[in-house]
């Protein structure tokens, strides 16, 4: 059965995971050219004797792997106050308060702040139009700075797409959440990267390229800090020549910036049952391209938002389109946000996007231009409804890893940064109180206080129910019914909060209950496939190293989810890393194309199974984006 197979591939064979569902003797028939097990006579399992897809160590565990008996999994550590995992805006502020803090104390604070991107923006991906409040406190001096806040939004325009036409809303007013009068566009990765190099001033130790991929714990139960990834782990799950385990870094309080379900800040969530007195996250999708355009049609400053079509009146979604200032360059952001609400399986977000930019009052934009980026990530929609506890002992979450995005503003970086700010004033509280603490790694008792007396949770409050409007039989024209009734008139004084519907992976309805979806051809010049698209990402990861997609059972994509949902997870990912491939025995097989994963979620989120589990692959990997 192994001739032929390449190197380690007898490892990989799993015999003992093989299970039946009757008590009937089994017969077992091999088929050399797939390597496939059939199984039993009266059995309806299936199991594979092809290689696993998932060899990774978090569901493969090494002490019962010989290939690692001799292997030396010992750490080297390191002491800090504070380490910060991810360097987005909500990690970069904390960081840069924290020694704001320690220098009017007169004392100091080692902050070491942890990024898996290999440069500081690299992963970091918006809109964006950036409203500048929290800016304005952390740095009030930030235009002297030098921050890239070049375009000022000069206009607004908001409408109701139908299939050809277009119906104006008018949000001029003051206090609309759409009105976007002093705030600025922007490409978020320059404001992160400058926000890297104003903590680096600071002397804030950023490691950038690094994965943390497990979280420590004190004996007491406290968290302790984190442990960066192993590197130099074959695809099998071998160790290779060049095998070196990561480093633990501790630190007396840890703050978790990953973004939007963010992998440590999940594990986090159940283990101190951070959700028990919150609802469910609910999320979308977000896609985003970078044009350069004709120079007679840009408008720098102009924003331009939308709902309705190509989205049905049921499914939750909107579009932006963005003109920015940068120099000689005619550039617009354009892109699309999808609730991961949705019920058709058959649905494709990506070629939603893309269908958009054909209607009429944009398709001009795109005639003659030239696409030079494109990316997606998924966003928290759930608002304050979902805020889990924000402190545990020894941390806390922040940023998008707790979810403080202003969904009808389309906005998360400026709640993101206070949320660090906040976190960065009860920790330095906390470090100062250190000997009166509890246990090992500092709980912030004031975090939770300072949140809610903030403007920030003001904020939220006041939007608290325009996303679960939009869940109404009157879909998005019932949302924005609601937002302008009651959240712009009455600033969400209503004296009831409204709940959302049931989890995002448990919405899709059946392939049998609907309709398979046919989506036009892209032509090459407005519209693009999938692959040129995720070409655009600078995507990169050694192929040499276990998917960082790991699945709990391999068998459970056929199984479950193409079977019941015809293998939704190839149409909702936006980097093509899944795909169902027919055998030449005509069986469905799933393939992971692992080195396509742009780091988006939202595969971990939507999938109907849950099945899938994103763990960070080695560090430095993923996409390279240039200021999305």
């Amino acid at each position: 059965l192994f001739l032929g197979r390449s190197r380690g591939m007898a490892n990989l064979f799993n015999f003992s995971s093989l299970r039946t569902t009757t008590s009937i003797p089994m017969v077992m028939r091999f088929t050399l050219d797939t390597g496939r097990i059939i199984r039993g006579l009266h059995s309806t399992c299936v199991a594979y004797a092809s290689p696993k897809l998932t060899t990774h160590y978090s569901v493969v565990p090494r002490d019962s792997d010989p290939r690692w008996k001799d292997v030396d999994l010992s750490r080297v550590s390191d002491e800090s106050d504070v380490v910060i995992v991810g360097a987005g805006p909500a990690g970069l502020a904390a960081a840069i308060r924290l020694k704001q803090l320690a220098k009017e104390a007169g004392t100091d604070v080692r902050v070491c702040v942890v990024e898996k991107a290999s440069q500081i923006g690299g992963h970091t991906f918006s809109g964006a139009v950036v409203e500048p409040r929290a800016l304005n406190e952390l740095f009030p001096d930030w235009k002297e700075r030098g921050a890239p806040l070049n375009t000022p939004v000069t206009s607004d325009k908001f409408g109701i797409l139908t299939e050809k036409k277009r119906i104006p809303i008018y949000v001029k007013l003051p206090g609309l959440f759409l009105n976007n009068h002093g705030n600025y566009v922007t490409r978020l990765g320059h404001l992160v990267s400058w926000l890297g190099e104003q903590a680096e001033a600071m002397e804030v130790e950023i490691y950038t390229g690094i994965a943390a991929s497990e979280v420590l714990f004190h004996e007491d139960g406290s968290v302790k800090g984190i442990a960066t990834g192993d590197v130099g782990i074959a695809k099998d799950g071998s160790p290779k020549d060049n095998f070196e385990c990561g480093m633990e870094l501790h630190g007396k309080v840890t703050l978790f910036a990953e973004g939007c379900h963010g992998s440590l800040g999940k594990s986090i969530m159940k283990r101190f049952d951070l959700r028990k007195n919150c609802q469910h996250q609910t999320y979308g999708i977000g896609f985003k391209e970078l044009w350069e355009i004709d120079k007679a049609k840009h408008k720098p400053g102009r924003v331009e938002h939308t709902v309705g079509w190509p989205l049905d009146l049921r499914t939750y979604g909107g579009t932006f389109l963005y003109h920015l200032n940068e120099g000689d360059s005619s550039l617009i952001a354009v892109g699309m946000v999808m609730g991961l609400d949705y019920s058709n399986p058959y649905i494709n977000p990506f070629r939603e996007f893309q269908r958009f930019k054909h209607h009429p009052s944009v398709r001009h934009y795109f005639e003659n231009g030239k696409r030079i980026g494109y990316g997606a990530r998924a966003l928290n929609e759930g608002g304050m409804q979902s805020i889990p506890e924000l402190a545990f002992p020894g941390g806390g979450l922040i940023g998008c890893e707790a979810g403080f995005m202003n969904v009808p503003k389309i906005k998360g970086s400026h709640t993101a940064m206070k949320s660090g700010m906040l976190a960065a004033e009860a920790a330095f509280e906390a470090l100062n109180k250190e000997t009166s603490s509890a246990t090992k790694g500092l709980y912030m008792e004031s975090f939770e206080d300072r949140m809610r007396d903030s403007w920030l949770w003001k904020e939220l409050q006041q939007v608290r129910n325009v996303r679960p409007a939009f869940n109404s039989r009157l879909g998005y024209l019932g949302g924005i019914a609601y937002t302008g009734v009651f959240s712009w008139l009455l600033r969400g004084k209503e004296p009831w909060t409204m709940k959302h519907h049931r989890p995002d992976h448990v919405s899709l309805k059946p392939k049998v209950e609907c309709q398979p979806i046919e989506y036009p051809k892209p032509d090459g010049t407005i519209s693009f496939d999938l692959l040129s698209s995720v070409a655009l990402t600078g995507t990169n990861h050694d192929h040499d190293q276990p998917a960082h997609l790991t699945l709990m059972n391999d068998e459970v994509p056929v199984q479950h989810n193409f079977e019941l949902f015809d293998g939704p997870e190839q149409r909702f990912c936006p980097a093509g890393v899944y795909e169902y491939i027919q055998g030449e025995d005509g069986e469905m097989r799933l393939q992971i194309n692992a080195q396509n994963c742009i780091h988006c979620k939202t595969c971990d989120i939507k999938d109907p199974s849950q099945n899938i589990n994103w763990v960070p692959p080695e560090g430095g990997g993923g996409p390279a984006y240039n200021g999305m």
